[in-house]
């Protein structure tokens, strides 16, 4: 049975200050838990908490970097290109350079605040 979509929900975001989450898909905004779609715009400067999630992440960026730091490695994330972040590993997401970010993150099984598991401040 379809399910159409008219508008995402918006969601507080994690971190520093004026990232935009639009959720199409999730537990939000259609009730899913198998999965999670939402447009990310985060601005330069952005940062959220470390955190390791019990879900796997995908991320495609459309416009702009999105940082992507792991326990070993750095990653630069441009336009075009996506990554993928398997559940249990630790990472950290942000947004450091001019003109931040907007990217799609797809969360399989869906995102929640007690499955992604923060760090503490």
């Amino acid at each position: 049975m379809p399910h159409h979509i008219e508008s995402p929900s918006i969601i507080n975001a994690a971190g520093t200050g004026g990232k935009i989450i639009e959720e199409f898909f999730g537990l939000v905004n259609s009730g899913s838990s198998e999965v999670s779609i939402a447009r990310m715009k985060s601005p330069q400067g952005w940062i959220e908490p470390g955190q390791r999630p019990e879900f796997n992440e995908y991320s495609i960026v459309f416009k702009g970097t999105l940082t992507v730091k792991t326990e070993h490695e750095l990653f630069l994330v441009v336009a075009g290109h996506g990554i993928m972040i398997s559940a249990g590993e630790w990472v950290q997401y942000s947004t450091p350079f001019a003109g931040g970010a907007e990217y799609m993150a797809i969360c399989l099984p869906a995102f929640s605040t007690e499955t992604v598991h923060r760090d503490n401040p």
